[in-house]
């Protein structure tokens, strides 16, 4: 979740210019360059693997890490730039911006479910859908949330939970300028299909009856 911080550990790259990022490569390195804040930029390596593996996970550029570099301070980053490969459309370079406390990012936030045990649509044999069960908000660097909630305490069958009824934490706000949902409560499906099949036998029985008004 958004408030557990993964790490993302790299190593200082000596030397700059395109040899010294084109011997990276050769070491199964991907080059780097953290910037932003008040120190001078750092060219850094990552581990190609790893690397690829989080970029196929997703949202890397939404993710906030915290950066470890032997020699130097911890420091949170948000992924600004991944340059790839045109043919083979691998990593080649990626950039990091160094974030303030009061910096404003754009990150995934964890969605937590409260009520469930006293919602009477679920008591009803409904069925909870999250949605979305992460949402992308505006937050700031130095007071990540660490999930929002949803309450469903009161949610009936056929009632859904939109954003405009969540509780954000202080200066955190939607991405998305409209009341989206977030989570719906619906009929099981047998429940449905017999709700169907009494509708039809209503149908028909009207049917017969208006057929047989008219003779």
């Amino acid at each position: 979740m958004a408030g557990e911080i993964p790490d993302l550990e790299a190593l200082e790259r000596t030397g700059t210019g395109k040899g010294a990022a084109r011997q990276a490569r050769r070491d199964g390195m991907v080059p780097g360059i953290v910037f932003g804040g008040d120190n001078d930029p750092l060219p850094i390596n990552l581990p190609f693997n790893k690397l690829l593996k989080m970029l196929k996970a997703g949202r890397f550029k939404s993710t906030l890490f915290n950066m470890k570099v032997d020699g130097h301070d911890d420091v949170r980053v948000i992924c600004r730039d991944v340059q790839r490969d045109v043919v083979k459309d691998l990593p080649t370079h990626v950039d990091f911006m160094r974030l303030r406390r009061t910096t404003k990012i754009n990150l995934f936030i964890g969605v937590d479910v409260e009520g469930e045990d006293v919602s009477p649509g679920l008591k009803k044999g409904g069925v909870l859908s999250l949605v979305r069960p992460e949402v992308e908000l505006v937050v700031t660097a130095g007071d990540i949330p660490e999930s929002i909630s949803i309450d469903v305490s009161e949610a009936e069958v056929g009632d859904s939970i939109t954003i405009s009824s969540v509780t954000l934490p202080a200066g955190a706000k939607p991405t998305i300028d409209r009341d989206f949902v977030i989570a719906t409560i619906t009929a099981p499906s047998g429940l449905r299909s017999s709700e169907n099949e009494e509708g039809a036998e209503d149908e028909a029985e009207e049917a017969t009856t208006e057929e047989g008004g008219e003779e």
